[in-house]
């Protein structure tokens, strides 16, 4: 057999260990693996595992290593070198101990293995026996030799010289690599686990790491145990805080040390640029001639401080071993060589303006480091990045030596992408010291003050004194219609919860002239965005004429998210009016449009608008889940999470998970009603109503009712009270009778004259139907909730539908004595629609409900029906309510029992089911 090689392995670990492990133990010919990696790519580690595959491990095997004096044997704890190893083997030294068992076992028979680590390491004597053993092998045996091919002695050659290898030798080479980003997600999860890897721990983590698996493992050791909050989610800051792993420290601290003169200068500059570089790059930052640049270099590389990248491309495969090296390089020299890194990169086309940036602020040039960011900065913004270009500018406008001039220029581009981006505490504190700066001019002041108001109310969820901010910035920008232009138009939004509609179409008629009289097309585009959400949003019919006039083709980036935002805005509109599948096209366009322009923010909330689509057209199959993902990634923007919020708490309510609806609706993270968004406000209420009408707490839903009803009245945009309408008029009547709820109805009637708002509509109906019941005129009332039953279905939207077939279904009933005949064949469906979406309160009550009205199906035999260990029906709706939280005084009113009825219900249940506890109550 003709000595074969491999090259270097691309399968994944599994597949490469099999096909590793057949290869050294298939039939009788000696077998040779030169397995070769960098330090820490997991060498050892494949070793380790190529050890414990079945065959190998029933075979006699030695494992050497060698020292840079001598050749020494792994043994296992109890000595029997020929015995499964833990991992914990200690080195038997000794070198002529080694050596006799290395030629006892090159003298015996059969399949052996023979592993020897370190190879890079052995002086001549041990790489000549070693060699003497490759040239002369004895059947059956396997060698595997593991080195550093970046220390070996002699490059290429991993025993010094080359070795005669004879025909019946198979001789593979292994290479081991980086790992790539999937591995070290892996990694990740399994030293962290899944609740504790943030999004962007990886992508950081990999980077820095070089994907080099032994540091990739000392970095999530420190993560795991640095003394950090066990359940907080670990990100890319806790990487960059981890610093250096020692063991990477020293290999390439130790590395360096044997550098001198020109070759260390050369490392140094390497190190300082931190990222690949060209010859001639390396030496104009070191400061070298050309002419010792070259053989440095070489140097350089030989020590295996440097590598070579690409093709004339140099540097550190580990970033965080160029920060060991640059960290101990003396100040002003390493300030020097930052100045000269940043000359150099400027020099690059395009220029790395970020990087220049990160060089003349370590060199402390900080007019040079203004002037870079303000190029970075804007370069991210005109390509949508404005994450990217906040994180420049906060550090920028933060750094007390930034001079005065450079403040003047920065402040109004960080002000400009902080608004469409998510939110950032420390840019609001930046912001805000801005505007209260004097000697900046009142311009200025004026461009800021209007994105932190935006910044306030959208990403803080502060609209009282985001509205205020935006107020002072019109006076303070004068007669800049450009400027005022956007401001006044942001003033005319009317889901802030600060003016009533009035005021916003005054403001909205300002911003039109303005944008006129400025004559900057991106401006007039941004109003016309604005214009068209306020228009949708109260349910003009006239808007949808503008909407599809609004340019979406041929448009640049920057006034993508101007688009972005008013079709995100219309989408989320239609939601509330009630057009369902113009909301999911809009949705899909506004999203495209966000991506494209980078504005985070707005894609955000435009993943907000689709829960609140899901939730309204029945689409409740892992809704609560997308819902929790949602706040999540949201983190601490209230006005972002506010839909999912929303529809949580009416998840959790119609579940009967009433402890959780409340967590939802009034818990932390959700914007106060004086704060949040008045439609989304409304919805709220319209549950908080319904949930203390199920308590049979009449007075606390009437005052609930009263005081939605009065920020309804305020905001004169009637549209927004379909979520809120029934329940406040049922809450209404049932606590002071049908005069206020007469009044009541006939303003929101009023409030929807002329207004294109299908869902509102419909409410309406409902509203009525209450009052024909509460007149005693329930024919009316049933006529009424069916035909507002039928558009609910007409609409899309299930829930409704099935609440007010209940909802008819209860006032035949109430009324069979005048005639009237309950449909049980809708009030079935309406169940079986309870069933499907998960709402288990409702399914339950609607059930009782049908009971009630035919409590018995002809007649049957004496005496309870007997179900023996399994739950009765009733058992198990009782026990489904339990579980969700309810009392039993919650459960009676449900299901139209006592009490003590329920409690006997409850115990019987939990007995069948062997628990103690209600919380455990979920019937299989």
């Amino acid at each position: 057999m003709t000595p074969q090689e491999s090259g270097n392995v691309t399968e994944s670990d599994q597949e490469a260990l099999r096909r590793t492990g057949a290869l050294l133990t298939s039939g009788d010919d000696p077998v040779v693996l030169l397995l070769a990696g960098a330090a820490g790519t997991g060498k050892s580690e494949l070793v380790r595992r190529l050890l414990s595959l079945p065959e190998p491990a029933a075979a006699p095997r030695l494992e050497l290593r060698c020292t840079r004096h001598d050749l020494v044997a792994l043994v296992a704890p109890d000595g029997d070198r020929d015995g499964d190893r833990d991992g914990a083997g200690a080195a038997d030294p000794g070198g002529a101990s080694a050596l006799t068992r290395l030629a006892a076992l090159a003298r015996g028979t059969g399949r052996r293995l023979l592993v020897v680590d370190d190879v890079h390491l052995a002086n001549e004597p041990v790489a000549a026996v070693l060699r003497d053993l490759l040239e002369r092998p004895s059947a059956g045996l396997s060698v595997v030799l593991a080195h550093r091919p970046e220390e070996l002695p002699h490059p290429g050659l991993p025993l010094r010289e080359p070795v005669g290898y004879p025909a019946e030798l198979t001789v593979l080479h292994q290479e081991l690599g980086p790992r790539d980003e999937e591995w070290t997600c892996r990694a990740a999860l399994a030293a962290l686990g899944a609740d504790r890897v943030g999004p962007d721990l990886v992508a950081r983590l990999h980077r820095l790491s070089g994907g080099v698996a032994q540091v990739v493992a000392d970095l999530l050791r420190i993560l795991a145990a640095g003394g950090l909050d066990d359940r907080r989610r670990r990100t890319a800051a806790d990487v960059d805080a981890a610093g250096v792993p020692p063991r990477l420290a020293d290999l390439v601290l130790g590395r360096a040390t044997r550098l001198t003169g020109a070759a260390r200068e050369l490392a140094h500059a390497a190190a300082v640029l931190d990222e690949p570089a060209s010859l001639r790059e390396l030496a104009r930052t070191a400061g070298l001639p050309p002419a010792e640049a070259a053989p440095a270099l070489t140097a350089a590389l030989a020590a295996a401080v440097v590598q070579q990248l690409a093709a004339d491309r140099y540097g550190f495969a580990v970033p965080l071993a160029a920060r060991a090296l640059a960290a101990r390089i003396p100040g002003p020299e390493r300030a020097r060589l930052h100045r000269a890194a940043g000359e150099v990169l400027a020099g690059r086309q395009p220029v790395p303006w970020a990087r220049v940036a990160e060089h003349r602020r370590d060199s402390g040039h900080f007019g040079g480091w203004a002037r870079a960011v303000e190029r970075a900065a804007s370069g991210c913004a005109q390509r949508g990045e404005h994450q990217r270009a906040v994180r420049l500018l906060e550090e920028a406008l933060g750094h007390p030596s930034l001079p005065a001039q450079a403040r003047v220029r920065l402040a109004p581009l960080l002000a400009n992408s902080a608004v469409v981006g998510l939110r950032s505490d420390q840019t609001v504190g930046v912001l805000r010291h801005i505007v209260e700066d004097r000697e900046l001019p009142a311009e200025v002041r004026g461009r800021v003050r209007l994105d932190l108001g935006l910044l306030l109310a959208n990403q803080l969820g502060l609209a009282v004194e985001g509205r205020a901010e935006m107020e002072r910035a019109v006076e303070e920008l004068g007669d800049q219609p450009a400027l005022t232009a956007r401001v006044m138009s942001s003033l005319a939004i009317p889901y802030w919860p600060t003016a009533s509609f009035g005021h916003c179409m005054s403001w909205l008629r300002r911003a039109q002239r303005a944008a006129e009289d400025s004559g900057d097309e991106t401006v007039k585009l941004a109003v016309a965005a604005n214009t068209v959400s306020v228009l949708l949003g109260i349910g003009d019919p006239d808007a949808w004429q503008l909407l599809d006039e609004l340019p979406r083709d041929g448009i640049d980036p920057a006034d993508s998210q101007h688009v972005a935002r008013g079709l995100c805005n219309c989408a989320d509109a239609a939601v509330l009016l009630g057009h369902y599948d113009r909301a999911a096209k809009l949705l899909e366009e506004g999203l495209y449009h966000s991506a494209r322009s980078g504005a985070s923010y707005q894609e955000q909330t435009g993943h907000g608008t689709g829960l609140l689509l899901d939730w309204s057209t029945g689409r409740w199959a892992g809704l609560a889940g997308r819902c929790e993902a949602h706040v999540a990634e949201s983190g601490q923007m209230p006005m972002i999470a506010e839909d999912a919020r929303v529809v949580l708490g009416q998840l959790a309510l119609a579940r009967g998970d009433w402890t959780q609806m409340g967590q939802w609706l009034d818990g932390e993270g959700i914007p106060a009603p004086a704060q949040g968004s008045v439609p989304l406000v409304a919805a709220a209420s319209g549950a908080r109503i319904r949930l203390a009408l199920a308590r049979d707490d009449v007075p606390g839903a009437a005052k609930e009712a009263a005081e939605a009803w009065a920020r309804m009245r305020k905001s004169e945009v009637w549209v927004w009270a379909a979520e809120l309408a029934p329940w406040a008029v049922e809450a209404t009547v049932r606590h002071t009778g049908a005069t206020d709820a007469h009044e009541m109805v006939t303003e929101f009637a009023a409030g929807l004259e002329g207004r294109d708002a299908p869902s509102a509509r419909i409410a309406l109906l409902w509203c009525q139907a209450l009052l024909a019941e509460a007149d005693g005129e329930p024919a009316t009332a049933v006529d009424l909730l069916g035909r507002a039953g039928e558009r609910y279905a007409e609409l899309g939207r299930p829930y409704q539908r099935a609440l007010t077939a209940e909802a008819r279904f209860r006032c035949a009933h109430a009324a069979e004595d005048g005639g009237l005949t309950p449909d049980t064949d809708q009030l079935t469906e309406a169940v079986e629609t309870f069933v499907e979406l998960g709402a288990i309160w409702d399914a339950s009550r609607a059930r009782a409900l049908l009971r009630a009205h035919r409590p018995e199906r002809g007649r049957r035999s004496p005496g309870r029906p007997g179900y023996g260990d399994r739950l009765s029906p009733r058992e198990r709706e009782v026990a489904e309510l339990a579980a969700a939280g309810l009392t039993n005084r919650e459960i009676g009113a449900t299901l139209h029992l006592s009490p003590r009825t329920v409690e006997q219900h409850v115990a019987r249940a939990m007995r069948k089911l062997g628990i103690q506890s209600r919380q455990d109550l979920v019937p299989d």
